[in-house]
């Protein structure tokens, strides 16, 4: 089983725990390799409890982040829609007004 296979098993897991991971697909303008890898970087965390590794697993983490951008790249730039884009700030007012909601802030 590739990385890929693996993750794709996971994913139900991962949306009920994952909620401050943002949808980047369908944004204009387009995601960024940035934001791809950050997004990367907080799924490895998550899946692993450690928001820094120690030194004996700092090599096998980033190269899980790096794997996980990889595919997850590959992924948002193989996706069709014919939908439009999603505008950012909008998309980002909207889910400000959805946290004072449910916060009550």
């Amino acid at each position: 089983m590739n990385l890929l296979e693996g993750l794709v098993g996971l994913i139900p897991e991962v949306i009920a725990m994952c909620r401050n991971i943002k949808t980047l697909f369908n944004f204009d303008p387009p995601v960024t390799e940035e934001e791809i890898r950050a997004a990367s970087l907080q799924f490895v965390r998550k899946i692993t409890g450690f928001n820094k590794p120690s030194k004996a697993n700092e090599d096998i983490f980033l190269a899980a982040v790096e794997e996980v951008a990889a595919i997850s790249n590959r992924l948002l730039r193989s996706l069709e829609t014919t939908a439009p884009p999603k505008n950012r700030e909008e998309e980002a007012a909207k889910a400000r007004a959805r946290a004072a909601e449910r916060f009550g802030s």
